[in-house]
């Protein structure tokens, strides 16, 4: 701890020539090397503490500004060395501020009675009146919130997690608040009741209310123009500006919102940009995006969304009041103007398209889209898997990752194929065999919940998911036998046997956590037992989950070589394996073609229209070149090439290496 002194006559006889005042001089103390002469019209109150003010501190024009106190009220307020504050239109009351802040031109900065700031708010997402209420925290995930507002199936368990939100939020309560090291607040109206982290800037803000934000030197926060929160926590390296309005509302890692968004009863988690439109009791899981005025996400589970323009859901199915809630499952997109009824439940990876008022669930049928035509949702299941968007999707999360917070509190799985959407194909190619089964071959239209399946996307959609399947089960065993020379077959089935049985069964995506449903019910059970009694535990046991995932997901994927190639891989051959291995080939080859069709079209002679406006049709595809490029020296196109050239390469090698092994 610092050591202070109590402040001199001759300082106090300073201080008053510069015309400060204290109803109490002896509850001033000061560092042993204070100097009054930096400190002007400033009145005291309460107990007070100041460091030393020696340094200057640059702005970002180049101005150099001198730290110390100039016209300002502070009650019960500890300084710390080389901060800068002027300006205070009001008062600063029972506040820690750390050192070489600037805090200049604000109204009022101030804690009342014993504060939590933020922490053990109830938020009510996804049912807006009520029912699964998230307790938001400074050390909140997105795995714990999903756990929280979606298992009311299990009491105890939502009362443990109760428990232990309350807990830590008792350890954060105090009738003091804190501004951290490095901050800058300035030209803002009233801070009331909140915790201020690191490296923080602050500046226009209108209202921050009983909050916290948590921004540190690794990843600064920062807090805007016009922002207007009330009820909140902001975690590091998130921006909220330009006149955003949240109340009840927990902002994740990385998270940007701007341009008006207004928000309540949300919860953003790591990576989530919103501007312009609006969030009511929505439970958005990373990388959920809304970008649009006349877009309203409302009582819904996103996560990898993307929120077209006009884009709403109604939650008002019937008279009770807004009590429907409605899942897109991870990936799934919205296109301009889409409406959904809730509740409704949409398949991982999915479009939907057109206005769709009719309940629905097509989770067990992942990638497809979802049209509107006269009132009736046409379903076209796996087609969005030779999606070039989809692809595109898959390989820009991972880059736009902006959490740079060492302590990553989301663990974010970005794997487009894994046991979660692979087990969702097979379910899909099942239902819809037994669809055509049932039916007949010769159907026209097939009915599936609410939704109809016309023959030829039936067909293909089995056809899509095949292709998938193959895919991931052959990435699967391609990479478990990399890097080694067998000299027996016994040798290549040992290497493949998995190194634990952990995996097998159903698996979960647990808004960005992908894993085994064995292991979120040994979680769960771990909480109610109170085996797991602190919140930095659960989030430790997700963390191992995630960073064993690949150990997992072999052992699932081993249990299904038998299921879906009808051969024992406790018994299987040098040429089974070559065979499958070939079958994964044309699998990628194909896939990857159908991405480079999908994508020719970006440049068909439909796309060029408006190009060349005043020219002839040579004219044309020479401004087209000029803006957008060659088809065959875009990135993605020739990304796709060598993806084919170096898979193809990848798949004979094993198949030469194995020819080698004696059988």
């Amino acid at each position: 701890m610092k050591e202070y002194r109590p402040i001199n006559r001759e300082e106090i006889s300073r201080l008053k020539l510069q015309r400060c005042h204290s109803e109490d001089w002896k509850k001033v103390w000061v560092d042993p090397d204070f100097r009054p002469e930096r400190v002007w019209d400033t009145y005291f109150s309460g107990n007070i503490r100041l460091g030393v003010f020696e340094s200057k501190m640059k702005l970002p024009s180049g101005i150099k500004i001198q730290s110390g106190i100039c016209n300002a009220n502070l009650h019960n307020v500890y300084v710390g060395d080389n901060t800068c504050i002027e300006n205070i239109h009001s008062y600063i009351a029972n506040y820690n501020i750390g050192e070489g802040c600037i805090i200049e031109n604000v109204d009022k900065i101030y804690v009342e009675g014993i504060s939590s700031f933020g922490n053990g708010t109830d938020v009510s997402v996804l049912n807006e009146t009520g029912g699964r209420e998230v307790l938001i925290n400074n050390k909140l995930t997105a795995h714990f919130a999903y756990i929280m507002a979606l298992y009311r199936h299990r009491p105890e368990l939502i009362k443990r997690m109760r428990e232990l939100v309350e807990v830590y939020s008792q350890t954060v309560s105090s009738d003091k608040g804190v501004v951290g090291n490095n901050v800058t607040i300035s030209h803002s109206g009233t801070l009331k009741n909140v915790a201020v982290g690191d490296n923080t800037v602050i500046e226009g803000t209108s209202t921050l209310v009983n909050g916290s934000i948590n921004g540190n030197a690794q990843d600064p926060v920062y807090i805007g123009y016009g922002v207007n929160c009330i009820d909140f926590i902001i975690s590091s390296g998130a921006v909220v500006e330009s006149n955003v309005n949240l109340k009840k509302c927990f902002i994740g890692q990385g998270t940007i919102l701007g341009k008006g968004y207004s928000a309540s009863d949300s919860l953003f988690f790591s990576n989530c940009h919103g501007e312009n439109g609006e969030a009511c009791a929505i439970f958005a899981g990373p990388y959920t995006v809304s970008h649009h005025k006349s877009t309203l996400l409302i009582a819904g589970l996103f996560s990898f969304m993307n929120a077209g323009s006009g884009s709403n859901q109604s939650n008002h199915m019937y008279k009770l009041g807004p009590i429907h809630q409605g899942i897109m499952e991870r990936g799934a997109k919205t296109a301009s103007d889409s409406y959904i009824l809730w509740p409704s439940r949409i398949g991982a990876f999915s479009l939907v398209m057109g206005r769709h008022v009719n309940n629905t669930d097509t989770s067990a049928l992942p990638f497809s889209y979802l049209i509107e035509q006269d009132n009736t949702t046409y379903l076209i299941p796996g087609v969005n898997l030779k999606s070039v968007g989809t692809i595109r999707d898959a390989q820009k999360w991972p880059k736009r990752d902006r959490r740079k917070d060492s302590a990553k509190l989301d663990q974010i799985n970005y794997n487009l194929l894994s046991p979660y959407t692979i087990q969702k194909m097979l379910d899909g190619r099942a239902i819809l065999k037994e669809l055509m089964r049932v039916s007949g071959e010769t159907t026209d239209i097939f009915s599936y919940k609410s939704t109809k399946i016309k023959n030829t996307s039936l067909y293909n959609g089995i056809k899509y998911y095949e292709i998938a399947i193959r895919k991931f089960l052959g990435n699967s065993i391609i990479k478990r036998l990399e890097g080694n020379n067998f000299r027996s077959v016994e040798e290549v089935r040992e290497r493949l046997r998995p190194d634990t049985t952990i995996g097998l069964g159903e698996w979960l995506d647990i808004s960005g956590l992908i894993a085994p449903r064995s292991e979120i019910e040994k979680l769960i059970e771990g909480i109610e037992s109170h085996k797991i009694s602190r919140i930095h535990d659960i989030n430790a046991f997700i963390e191992e989950l995630h960073n064993n995932y690949y150990y997992y997901e072999w052992t699932w994927a081993y249990s299904k070589i038998k299921e879906f190639y009808n051969v024992d891989p406790e018994t299987i051959t040098v040429e089974q394996i070559q065979s499958i291995v070939r079958g994964w080939e044309e699998a990628v080859v194909g896939l990857d073609k159908m991405l480079y069709e999908d994508a020719r079209k970006e440049f068909s002679l439909s796309s060029m229209t408006g190009f060349g406006a005043d020219g002839n049709m040579d004219e044309c595809r020479m401004d087209f070149e000029q803006v957008r490029g060659v088809f065959e020296n875009n990135p993605f196109v020739s990304a796709v090439l060598k993806h084919i050239e170096v898979k193809t390469a990848l798949g004979r090698e094993l198949i030469d290496r194995l020819g080698a092994t004696h059988t």
